[in-house]
């Protein structure tokens, strides 16, 4: 009976916090995400080299993601992803106000209001997103070895990490999610960077 007692002991302590450790999940990630991961979609310069700006189109490229652009940001699932792209071993900014339109007073459900990498994702539905998403609002396509007019070959590679690990597959069909790091690095190939693990979010986001 001892035994029978300090194992249900055990089993409670184990669901509570597997209970915690998704409530606090959902604090910092708004929320589980509902349906299936997008698939990527190919959109934007192959040409372009970095730095990259801004397209003045604002939509277009959210629309080609199938990002939703309202006059009002959406409350329903609202999360930041944190985003550093690093070229020969310098930093290329993410440019402010991608997939905001200032002239139409309207914004895509993912988009940036400053310089700092940060995304915001501020939807009217809990779903979910990938990175591609982002780079069709930037007008630079990505995809495996590509990033623009940056292509991987003669010495030269794309890699990409999430939290300070590196990744393998589609760059694009990286999921954005509550207070991750995504760091995309293009240079020689072996070349040592110093990629970020984290990020440090403002207080309260």
């Amino acid at each position: 009976m001892a035994f029978i007692s300090a194992a249900g002991v055990i089993c409670a302590a184990v669901i509570g916090g597997v209970v915690w450790a998704v409530s606090a999940d959902s604090g910092s990630g708004g929320g589980a995400a509902a349906g299936v991961l997008p698939k990527p979609v190919a959109y934007g310069s192959t040409t372009a080299l970095p730095p990259w700006s801004a397209p003045a189109n604002a939509q277009a490229g959210a629309k080609a993601a199938g990002l939703k652009v309202a006059t009002m940001e959406g409350t329903a699932n609202h999360f930041h992803t944190h985003l550093d792209v690093i070229v020969d071993g310098k930093p290329v900014e993410v440019p402010a106000n991608l997939g905001i339109d200032a002239q139409d007073q309207a914004m895509s459900e993912l988009h940036t209001h400053d310089a700092s990498g940060v995304l915001h994702i501020e939807a009217p539905a809990k779903r979910r997103y990938v990175l591609g998403q982002l780079f069709n609002e930037w007008g630079v396509q990505l995809e495996p070895g590509r990033i623009g007019g940056l292509k991987a070959g003669g010495g030269k590679e794309l890699s990409a990490y999430v939290d300070g690990k590196k990744v393998a597959g589609d760059p694009a069909a990286i999921e954005l999610t509550g207070h991750r790091e995504i760091t995309l690095v293009f240079g020689p190939v072996g070349a040592k960077v110093n990629v970020p693990s984290s990020y440090d979010f403002p207080s309260g986001t």
